[in-house]
């Protein structure tokens, strides 16, 4: 007669499957786990990013954001919560107790700050590669600048409406993201999130590119890189793949190594208003806006009012106004890091 013998082994480790994976492997998983990533920005892309990561084991994460979370981020901002919406937590701190729940061996450094000239440095000292989790041209270039200057590694990503798209960045190997986009775009020019919109699924697509790159760096795989700048419209069925070559020896960034974003001269303007309970913003450089194109793009919200001068609208409590110049001024509050996220959220650069 047969007897059933049962073993009863020990928990399986957390990263098993991913350790079956032979690109990365036993040596390849004791990397992650020894490794320390940047994500800037903490919103739909950022957080994606921190989810993954923190699950796959990367050991230590430096989250940074200067935004809190609302309840129109629950669309597809995958770490929060309505609670953290209704405390309205801001999202660095929101993101690091959720990662506390999914993975309570990793560190989470949360930073609630506006990443600006006087911090990016600091910010990706001691990080193995920086990830791109922003909503606006302004700060990638000075991610670009501090990555080229310092020699890291960092992975472009941006997506809006149904399209996005990516890059990875390896300074002195690879064309940096002024190789490819030479000038920042006008302000007022590009869709953003509050103006286009943006569904769940090219979310989705575009972080789990930039965290498969992102894998393959820290485990040491560069040649599964795809070494391209991915286009993809999940509406439209399109996915585009340009290969890049090397990098543009007249890059004014990493060809000529003119690192004007972290000169404190070229980034953007903010004053407080005195005694008005107001933020002013400009573009970092000249620039002019077709009012009646912008008005339309925020034809969604109620109440705009246009004329050949400025765009007004109300988002909350904030009156916005816009300027042809590309200048802002933004009442209700004399934040100037919740004025740069409007700015950012609704003129785009």
């Amino acid at each position: 007669m047969w007897f059933a013998i049962l073993v009863f082994e020990p928990m399986n480790d957390r990263y098993s499957r991913q350790i079956l994976f032979s690109p990365i492997g036993k040596v390849g998983q004791e990397k992650l786990l020894n490794s320390r990533v940047l994500l800037v920005g903490c919103g739909a892309l950022g957080a994606s990013h921190a989810e993954m990561l923190a699950r796959a084991g990367v050991g230590k994460l430096r989250i940074v954001d200067r935004d809190f979370v609302e309840f129109t981020n629950l669309q597809r901002q995958t770490l929060f919560k309505e609670s953290d919406a209704a405390e309205r937590l801001p999202k660095a701190v929101a993101a690091r107790a959720r990662i506390a729940e999914i993975n309570s061996q990793i560190d989470v450094e949360a930073v609630v700050a506006d990443v600006n000239n006087s911090n990016i440095e600091s910010l990706i000292e001691g990080c193995d590669l920086v990830l791109d989790g922003t909503d606006n041209f302004q700060v990638r270039y000075l991610i670009n600048d501090a990555c080229v200057k310092h020699k890291k590694p960092w992975i472009y990503g941006a997506a809006v409406s149904s399209y996005g798209t990516t890059m990875t960045i390896l300074p002195g190997r690879t064309p940096c993201l002024r190789c490819i986009f030479e000038e920042m775009p006008d302000a007022g020019s590009a869709p953003t999130c509050d103006t286009a919109g943006v569904i769940m699924p090219i979310i989705s697509s575009i972080s789990a590119i930039q965290v498969a790159e992102a894998l393959k760096l820290l485990v040491s795989d560069t040649d599964s890189l795809h070494r391209s700048l991915i286009q993809i419209d999940v509406w439209q069925n399109d996915w585009r793949k340009v290969k890049l070559g090397g990098p543009d020896p007249d890059c004014k960034t990493c060809g000529k190594r003119n690192f004007e974003f972290l000169d404190a001269d070229a980034q953007e303007f903010s004053a407080v208003l005195c005694g008005r309970n107001a933020v002013q913003i400009a573009p970092p450089r000249p620039t002019t806006i077709d009012l009646e194109n912008f008005a339309a793009k925020l034809s969604n919200i109620p109440d705009i009012k246009w004329n050949k001068y400025l765009v007004r609208f109300t988002v909350n409590e904030n009156e916005v106004t816009v300027f042809r110049d590309g200048r802002a001024i933004i009442k209700g509050t004399d934040n100037v890091t919740a004025a740069r996220s409007l700015y950012s959220r609704y003129i785009g650069a």
